[in-house]
């Protein structure tokens, strides 16, 4: 019966854990005088919930995205003027979300 007892709290820190995602901060200020244009950027992340309940690539897809547009354009150290998309899909046993990140890579002179 202990055993039991353990059990829903155990299984409630486990969820509330896998739950949790990087935060992103995205620098909006406008173009410094000691930087320079490189092009656009653009990346893209996809996350599922799996059953309405398994997050998978979910948490972190932002982040993710950030860091694929800025791979993108050699040199880039951030963007600006961004804008970001998101689409979703549904199949029979899960939801997907697909989110894409556009700006204007720069870097310093």
């Amino acid at each position: 019966m202990r055993a039991q007892s353990m059990l829903l709290p155990l299984a409630a820190i486990l969820l509330t854990l896998g739950c949790s995602g990087t935060p992103l901060k995205i620098p909006t200020e406008p173009m410094r005088q000691n930087e320079e244009l490189l092009g656009t950027a653009s990346g893209s992340a996809t996350g599922i919930m799996l059953l309405q309940l398994i997050p998978i690539g979910q948490n972190d897809r932002f982040t993710d995205a950030y860091q694929e547009a800025l791979l993108s354009v050699p040199g880039a150290t951030r963007l600006i003027d961004v804008t970001i998309q998101e689409d979703w899909f549904w199949a029979w046993l899960l939801n997907g979300y697909h989110f894409t990140l556009t700006g204007t890579a720069v870097r310093p002179k």
